[in-house]
């Protein structure tokens, strides 16, 4: 260590590293340990009973080890300012002795290194020395092991490469192969030996031959491999598995060749593998077949394959193919109770927010699955299918009620698969609304109003009519008749104003269908006749419409359109319509000219008071037809001998006239033949102004030409002019004024009215879409 004296055992032992060629008493020095070679190598006088080495390996081998303990010593020397050494007192003349001797060897290594270091001391030596210090010294081994584990791990390859691998680091190597992307990577051909995990184009059609021709259950067993394989590529990261797959699916036309095989061929696979006939009749117990268990794995990863391959695709061309053919595979869904839900989840999706085809394909999938497992599967349907029913009518629009009129359709076809399990539902949905209905009667606050006057209570009572409708001739559900009748006049009555006349209309609409299809007789024709005494039709508009209104989409009127014409128009078309649609359907009965005393009374009222001559003439129309029913059914009446009492033969008396036809239901037929297809007219085009035919007023005013003296004349005026500009009545020329002339006053109020006509009516008119948020209550 530094700062010691160096003493004769060191120059000793430098004498002895230097006296290679002289000959002495062999000492085989690797058998000593280091405390022998330390205290009995050396005498008192300092000469040396070893004598001359003549292994010089030997020697460096030893001389070596001293330096490690002599360096292995200052770290410790380092380390014990912090630590307890309890030992030292013990052995102080021992330590001593070692501590001076290692110093006296470090000294002479120096000495060594200075002369011949690159031949004396390299790296094999000191891993040599350190693999024989475990036999020599194995109490020190064990300390080094404790304390300085990376000494003796030492690697003779890391310090050779060290250098050499900075080297490499430090420049970049390009990959020799890299691999381009190409869409013709499907057709080339490589020199390579192929991978038997690809699929190519001949795989794929190899096996569509076996598929096709026998009943093979490993090459189904392929094919579905290879579909999974396919969805693997274009999967997304978060639904990617980490199992390996059999198949790798490279290049867009391989992926089309697979899906396209498993679309026409996996399901006449899965048929003959099973042994089942091609056309079933019937529900066939699958878990009888024989190679039911074989199949069934198969079964549940295509299934769900499928099932994320319609969650991914967006295509509506693309989801109909798959729609299809999942309706082929509709028989094995039953069997797997972890992809029934998902999967009935994914197709109500699909049936409430697709496309018209998807919507179709999805309902028949629904109808498909539910029939075969009707009892474990149709309440759940069933309720799923409410919910999207309702949450896809909140909005209520021309583009949008040809799909909520088919999600009702459908709805209604569904309840009634089994009416015994539906009226648990019909009941909960129907006690729902009236609850809603009887919150708004006795708070009559606003929010409570809206919760009941939007689309989607509207829609429900029009679900719950059609159901009704549909299965009048059935027990089950007539009970729920009564209930659902006073919810839509409670209804009706909750707000009877002006602005809610049509959703008044929609209300009557369903009490009219629903009487016509169960045969009930529900007092229609108040509510009808009710709109004439809540509107002044008599007093002038304030604004001419250019379009007329069409109720069909609309639920609330803002204020501006109660001062339009064309709203008069369109409540007395709806009053027209719906009068001779009621009456129409009740023109067969006994009863019918008592019921409609009040009727031709309240109607010749409105007629003589009317001032105008076009609702004057339209409900005359009606007036004239009610008056000859009413005179055909008492003169048939009059001939009849039964008692009223004789329930049987009034039924008889009134299909026989039903079936004969009354004036009025002929007229009704006639003028419904022409308002269906004005209403296919206006659906297609309504937005083609021109094929109302609105009249417009222009004034003449005679064209003057400015007179040039100089210059040629224009005979063709440039086409910039605009044509609007010469029969305008604001043409007016700026370098003269205009003069007055007889009649101008009358003129005057007609340029207004051309004006007024013309003036875009939606300003300060609420849209029709806040209309549907009931926002503006009064």
């Amino acid at each position: 260590m530094p700062g010691k004296p160096k003493g004769k055992k060191s120059e000793k032992v430098v004498n002895l590293t230097n006296g290679r060629g002289k000959k002495s008493n062999n000492v085989d020095l690797s058998a000593l340990s280091v405390d022998e070679f330390m205290s009995s190598a050396f005498d008192e006088s300092g000469d040396s009973d070893i004598g001359d080495v003549d292994n010089s390996d030997d020697l460096l081998d030893d001389i070596t080890l001293s330096m490690n303990e002599d360096q292995h010593e200052e770290d410790l020397s380092i380390e014990g300012e912090n630590e307890e050494q309890s030992d030292d007192d013990d052995d102080v003349g021992s330590h001593g002795s070692e501590s001076h001797d290692e110093e006296n060897a470090g000294s002479s290594v120096d000495d060594a290194e200075g002369s011949d270091n690159s031949n004396v001391f390299d790296d094999y030596t000191h891993k040599r020395s350190l693999e024989r210090l475990r036999d020599t010294d194995p109490e020190f081994y064990k300390f080094l092991e404790q304390n300085d584990r990376k000494l003796l791990q030492f690697n003779v390859s890391d310090s050779e490469n060290e250098d050499q691998d900075e080297e490499e680091d430090q420049i970049h190597k390009p990959i020799q192969d890299l691999e381009v992307a190409s869409d013709e990577s499907d057709f080339e051909v490589d020199d390579k030996p192929a991978d038997e995990r690809v699929v190519t184009l001949k795989m794929v059609k190899e096996l569509e031959d076996k598929l096709h021709n026998s009943r093979s259950v490993d090459a189904t067993r392929r094919a579905v491999k290879m579909f999974h394989s396919a969805l693997r590529r274009v999967s997304s990261p978060q639904e990617e598995d980490t199992e390996p797959t059999e198949f790798v699916v490279e290049g867009s036309s391989v992926f089309n060749a697979v899906v396209q095989l498993c679309v026409l061929e996996i399901q006449p696979a899965f048929k003959r593998c099973l042994n089942l006939p091609s056309t079933l009749k019937g529900h066939v117990q699958l878990t009888r077949c024989k190679k039911w268990k074989k199949m069934k794995p198969l079964l549940i990863l295509y299934l769900t394959d499928l099932l994320k391959f319609l969650g991914n695709v967006s295509s509506s061309q693309i989801l109909a193919v798959l729609l299809k053919h999942l309706h082929q595979l509709a028989m094995f869904v039953p069997y797997f109770t972890r992809l029934r839900r998902p999967l009935l989840k994914r197709l109500v999706t699909l049936w409430g927010s697709g496309e018209e085809t998807v919507r179709v394909v999805s309902f028949l999938c629904l109808l498909k699955i539910t029939t075969n497992q009707q009892q474990a599967l149709l309440e759940q349907v069933l309720k799923m299918m409410y919910l999207t029913f309702v949450r896809n009518c909140k909005f209520v629009s021309p583009s949008t009620l040809p799909s909520i009129q088919f999600m009702r359709r459908s709805l209604a076809e569904m309840f009634a698969l089994d009416e015994a399990a539906s009226y648990q539902h019909v009941f909960l949905y129907v006690r729902q609304l009236a609850i809603y209905l009887r919150t708004a009667i006795t708070l009559h606050k606003k929010e409570n109003i809206q919760a009941v006057y939007n689309w989607q209570f509207i829609q429900s009572l029009h679900l719950w009519t059609e159901i009704l409708g549909a299965t009048a001739h059935r027990p089950h559900l007539q009970p729920l008749l009564y209930p659902v009748v006073q919810i839509i006049i409670g209804t009706i009555k909750l707000v009877p104003t002006a602005q809610y006349y049509p959703l008044r209309f929609h209300c009557v609409q369903m009490l009219i269908q629903l009487s016509k299809q169960t045969g009930t007789f529900i007092p229609v024709l108040p509510f009808i006749l009710e709109v004439f005494s809540g509107f002044n039709f008599n007093k002038p508009h304030k604004k001419v419409s250019m379009k007329p209104l069409d109720f069909t989409c609309i639920l609330r009127l803002s204020k501006l359109q109660l001062q339009e014409n064309g709203f008069k128009d369109a409540v007395v078309e709806k009053v027209y319509q719906e009068l001779l649609e009621y009456l129409a359907s009740e023109s067969h009965t006994i009863s019918f000219p008592d019921m409609v005393v009040v009727t031709i009374m309240q109607l010749k009222k409105f007629v003589k008071e009317c001032k105008s001559a076009n609702y004057s003439r339209k409900l005359k129309q009606v007036l004239d037809k009610i008056e000859e029913n009413a005179r055909v059914i008492e003169t048939e009446r009059s001939k009849v001998s039964f008692p009223l009492s004789d329930r049987k033969a009034i039924d008889a008396w009134e299909t026989n006239l039903k079936l004969k036809g009354t004036p009025l239901a002929i007229f009704y037929e006639l003028w419904n033949k022409v308002n269906i297809q004005q209403m296919a007219k206006r659906a297609t085009d309504s937005d083609n102004l021109g094929e109302y035919h609105i009249p417009t007023l222009k004034k003449n005013v005679k064209r003057t030409h400015p007179q040039h003296d100089d210059g040629p004349v224009e005979l063709f005026p440039s086409s910039d002019e605009s044509d609007d500009e010469v029969g305008s009545p604001l043409s007016v020329s700026p370098n003269k004024k205009q003069r007055g002339t007889r009649g101008g006053k009358g003129r005057g109020k007609i340029q207004k009215v051309t004006l007024e006509s013309m003036e875009n009516t939606s300003d300060g008119e609420e849209d029709i879409v806040k209309d549907l948020k009931l926002s503006d209550i009064e």
